[in-house]
């Protein structure tokens, strides 16, 4: 079972409205905070740092 945090970012009017993330000593679990109980993305810990660094990437670089 994961414990689910919410960013840090989210504000009280739009905190249903962001991802939220789970960390195991293997893995890390992200999911949309607004549907919850849909799907899960799980990142081994060493690819979950690129995974981010690609997203902060504009689109075509």
């Amino acid at each position: 079972m994961y414990h689910w945090r919410k960013s840090s970012y989210s504000g009280p009017d739009d905190g249903n409205a962001c991802v939220e993330i789970a960390t195991t000593p293997t893995h890390i679990a992200v999911r949309d905070s607004k549907t919850p109980t849909r799907a899960t993305l799980t990142f081994p810990v060493t690819s979950f740092a690129p995974f981010l660094e690609a997203l902060k990437k504009p689109a075509g670089k």
